[in-house]
């Protein structure tokens, strides 16, 4: 069950501030989105080169792979940022290699969030809490019946 607003600290979004908020959340998760996809590529390819080293003998390779290894965890840590980063705005990341984040917005007088991915021009789908990337709905056009979009805009 969601909380009322009134005892959340949650940032809710009109989508006119989303969308005002696109260049930077854009920018933060291209690369969040760029790294995560090289983060999976190399654990596959280090868990296979991995999983076909002989523990028992001597590898000449084990260097390289540990150093592998590090920089990946590196990277791992880039991407908490990323994802610190986010949230510091208010934004809720929801799929790092897909580039797809939402916006905790009211809808109809409840909580939902405004859903947007890398790559799409602005703000143009939501959907209800539980009902995740398949639920998403466009938002209402210019002479659609009246569909109450409403926030807040404060700050944690």
């Amino acid at each position: 069950m969601v909380a009322p607003l009134e005892s959340s600290n949650q940032k809710v979004f009109t989508v006119a501030q989303a969308n005002a908020a696109l260049p930077l959340v854009r920018a933060i998760v291209a690369d969040l989105s760029r790294v995560s996809r090289e983060v999976i590529e190399r654990r596959h390819r280090l868990s296979v080169l991995l999983a076909r080293r002989n523990s028992e003998t001597r590898d000449p390779y084990m260097e390289e792979l540990t150093q592998i290894e590090e920089e990946l965890d590196k990277d791992v840590q880039r991407l908490q940022e990323y994802v610190d980063e986010l949230r510091q705005l208010g934004v809720e990341p929801k799929s790092a290699p897909e580039g797809l984040v939402d916006f905790p917005a009211i809808i109809d007088g409840r909580m939902a969030y405004l859903c947007w991915r890398l790559g799409e021009p602005e703000v143009l789908f939501w959907h209800e809490l539980t009902a995740g990337f398949q639920g998403r709905q466009p938002l209402p056009t210019i002479g659609a019946p009246p569909r109450r979009l409403s926030g807040t805009g404060a700050n944690p």
